[in-house]
């Protein structure tokens, strides 16, 4: 991240961590002068990806490797969550029908 960035005012924005986005704390750049904020802008658009797949619902379609069955992620998705080949989720199952898939915490 830049150490300084020019306002709209004409002074400098000083850099600062979590700044309010969204309801998501990212890195941006506040002016002490106008207080103008400007948000670190790849963390702005992840944040943007991820509100409009809350949004979304996916109707997916199950594989079968072996005897285990395989559930492939949606290329948004797992951009939006930084999920890589290799990385690992947490399955659980809920009352009924229900399927919760998060990441694992490290």
């Amino acid at each position: 991240m830049k150490k300084g960035l020019k306002c709209v005012c004409g002074k400098e924005a000083k850099p600062k961590a979590n700044l309010r986005f969204n309801g998501f704390k990212i890195a941006g750049w506040v002016c002490a002068s106008c207080g103008e904020r400007y948000y670190e802008p790849a963390q702005a658009q992840r944040i943007l990806l991820l509100n409009k797949l809350m949004k979304e619902r996916f109707r997916l379609t199950l594989s079968q490797v072996r005897s285990n069955l395989v559930l492939r992620i949606p290329k948004e998705v797992g951009v939006a969550l930084k999920l890589k080949k290799g990385g690992q989720v947490e399955l659980g199952v809920r009352k009924g029908k229900e399927i919760v898939v998060q990441t694992a915490e490290d």
